[in-house]
């Protein structure tokens, strides 16, 4: 099979079930968010490659299982309303981030000012991964009649990725810069 199809040489593409639409409809929008999001979250373990640390090594094993689910989601978004889904996303996939979030947090100094994004590579491109997945949500939202778990799960990552910058950057011993800071 040829990586190229030519299918989407005029501006169309395909769902799930092979549903044709234009390549700028707001669930394409979603799901290539959504696909944007995952490629960040993969940039920022690759900077993690080297680093053993047992906090850092659980850091990549939860990633793993969010990108999955996240890929997932995209799915969802990609599958015309009205058919059914493949895989569905759960409430125990939101549970599952929210423990992340809580061991994590505990782990953390409590925030007395707003942090500017930055720190660690990794630190920083959780960052940027945090806000594609706020616009991943605001164009599930556009989308209109999703499954609102698509959006609670979508919410909740993005929390999630603000602490494992946070994270990460208190880990490795990165410094992480205040709003109005002198």
């Amino acid at each position: 099979m040829k990586i190229y199809t030519k299918t989407g040489d005029k501006g169309m593409t395909s769902l799930v079930y092979g549903t044709r639409i234009p390549k700028n409809d707001l669930r394409v929008e979603a799901y290539g968010t959504c696909d944007e999001a995952n490629s960040a979250i993969g940039q920022a373990l690759s900077f993690l490659l080297n680093e053993q640390e047992m906090e850092i090594i659980e850091v990549k094993k939860a990633f793993h299982r969010i990108q999955t689910v996240l890929f997932h989601v995209g799915a969802e978004l990609a599958t015309p309303e009205g058919k059914e889904v493949k895989w569905k996303l759960s409430e125990e996939d939101i549970k599952d981030l929210e423990k992340i979030i809580d061991t994590w947090d505990q782990d953390l100094p409590p925030l007395k000012n707003f942090i500017l994004p930055g720190g660690h590579p990794a630190g920083a491109a959780f960052h940027t991964a945090r806000t594609i997945v706020r616009r991943a949500e605001r164009c599930a939202v556009a989308v209109g009649n999703v499954n609102p778990l698509v959006l609670s799960y979508l919410n909740r990552l993005s929390d999630l990725l603000f602490v494992a910058a946070r994270y990460v950057n208190t880990k490795l011993g990165v410094l992480e810069h205040t709003l109005h800071e002198n």
